[in-house]
């Protein structure tokens, strides 16, 4: 069997890294554009209102826990904050969030526009939030898969999921 310690010490603070970063993006560019609809109230829809909305929570969310994961992963590997369990439940719900986020906005959004030939305000940025969205979600559902079978994994070996990941 092939030790996954080294994959994990490697791989962990690699995909957290891209997700801090996509989750950077997205926080920047929704934020930003709540920022514009609510300056001169001209949000296309109360759907797209609250579907931006719920994408700032989520990439921020995103941004602050990753960021924080990282650093556990190298001071505090051995806290409950490091271990299976921990980033189980966080990816796990994460994962949930940027499901409905990502897939609630593209269908706010029609699945996409052709901007040169939209009325929509900011048409090119609404195209980048749902894009920077589905990054993010596809990222999570790598780190989910991951993370389920690092925990099936420790399940195996009779190790506890409150355990170190690595």
């Amino acid at each position: 069997m092939v030790d996954a310690g080294p994959h994990i010490k490697r791989g962990h603070p690699i995909f957290f890294g891209l997700l801090t970063l996509f989750a950077l993006i997205e926080g920047a560019v929704t934020s930003w554009l709540v920022s514009r609809y609510n300056d001169h109230d001209t949000y296309p829809s109360n759907s797209y209102r609250d579907r931006i909305k719920f994408l700032v929570f989520v990439s921020w969310w995103t941004f602050v826990f990753s960021a924080g994961y990282i650093v556990a992963f190298f001071l505090a590997y051995d806290s409950f904050i490091s271990s299976i369990a921990s980033h189980l439940g966080w990816v796990a719900l994460t994962w949930i969030f940027w499901l409905a986020g990502a897939s609630s906005f593209t269908a706010a959004n029609g699945g996409g526009h052709a901007c040169n030939n939209s009325s929509i305000t900011y048409c090119n940025q609404l195209e980048a939030t749902e894009a920077f969205a589905w990054i993010e979600w596809i990222l999570i559902t790598l780190m989910f898969i991951s993370m389920l079978w690092i925990a099936g994994q420790a399940l195996r070996r009779g190790d506890r999921l409150s355990g170190s990941l690595a």
